[in-house]
């Protein structure tokens, strides 16, 4: 789906053909044919378009001649409709930033709410022939969904954890293997957002080293992205010692299990080792006595509940 807007003095219009000073999103439905006839009638580089949508590409900054490409890579839900992961709670999918002369071009292989978010909200407030101000509210606006996410995610961590206390289950171990994979995604997305974004404001990618507003603006956002990863950080050394302090927890309340039921076995032993003695068909004492059942079964219960008792003192019941 091909969707161009501009602004034309205060409202926005949505547009049927490309015009100087327009925004064009591209998201699904769309096939390559169709990206093709828009490269070749924007000449832009054909892998431009391909690249932003290619569901492992990292992020990164490219120019040629007068068309430059921004890769980043934005947090969204795991539909398990893709080829990273089916398991994970969040995934990253690349977004395409295409800065033309007189236009901009946004692509993205699957839905995300960094862009239905633009279009929804951005798109009536900020002007599309500002195309480098429009690209830093995209950066600063896919930091603070990380944000969100994180936070989500760590409130979902909270809730296993007291599920945790309430159960031994493999079930909540599972949960959180699928938010450790997610924060192993957003880690390493944040970090490599966070070099191609310091990276630009080095070497002035997008020309705005003469407006310090803009240039206060990438501060804010290369430091709100540093913050981010260091929430993903911490988020995932917290999650990997509540990891190992749970499978412990639940290693031991195994071997105590398995302690009872050993001690309940030797218990149960006592009384049938004496049942196999007296099974013999050779004398032994009370042999020929009426009272020899009762003795025998009575020394039985007697031997057990020492052992128990033992057992009980060594708390191993």
């Amino acid at each position: 789906m091909i969707k161009i807007y501009k602004k034309i003095n205060a409202p926005v219009v949505e547009l049927d053909h490309p015009e100087p000073d327009c925004w064009i999103n591209i998201s699904r439905p769309f096939n390559k044919e169709n990206l093709q006839g828009l490269s070749a009638e924007l000449d832009i580089p054909d892998d431009f378009l391909m690249d932003s949508i290619d569901i492992n590409e990292k992020s990164r900054y490219e120019r040629d001649e007068d068309v430059k490409l921004i890769v980043i890579n934005t947090p969204i839900h795991n539909t398990e409709d893709n080829d990273i992961d089916s398991d994970s709670l969040y995934i990253c999918i690349p977004v395409g930033i295409i800065l033309m002369v007189d236009k901009i071009i946004t692509i993205s292989s699957y839905p995300n709410p960094l862009m239905e978010w633009f279009e929804r909200t951005v798109v009536k407030d900020l002007n599309s022939s500002d195309r480098e101000r429009f690209v830093l509210k995209i950066l600063e606006r896919n930091v603070a969904y990380f944000t969100h996410y994180l936070k989500e995610i760590n409130r979902r961590i909270a809730e296993i954890e007291k599920e945790l206390y309430n159960s031994s289950r493999n079930e909540e171990l599972n949960k959180l293997l699928d938010i450790q994979k997610s924060l192993v995604y957003f880690v390493n997305d944040l970090r490599a957002n966070e070099l191609v974004m310091m990276k630009m404001q080095r070497t002035d990618f997008l020309g705005i080293k003469e407006d310090p507003d803009a240039e206060d603006l990438v501060n804010d956002i290369v430091i709100d992205n540093s913050q981010a990863l260091e929430m993903a950080n911490v988020y995932t050394n917290i999650l990997n010692g509540t990891m190992d302090v749970f499978a412990s927890i639940i290693s031991n309340n195994l071997n105590n299990v398995m302690r009872r039921l050993t001690s309940v076995t030797i218990v149960l032993m006592v009384p049938t080792l004496v049942a196999s003695f007296y099974g013999m068909n050779v004398k032994l004492p009370l042999t020929g006595s009426n009272v020899a059942f009762p003795i025998v079964v009575g020394i039985s219960l007697l031997l057990s509940i020492i052992i128990a008792w033992v057992f009980m003192r060594k708390k191993w019941f």
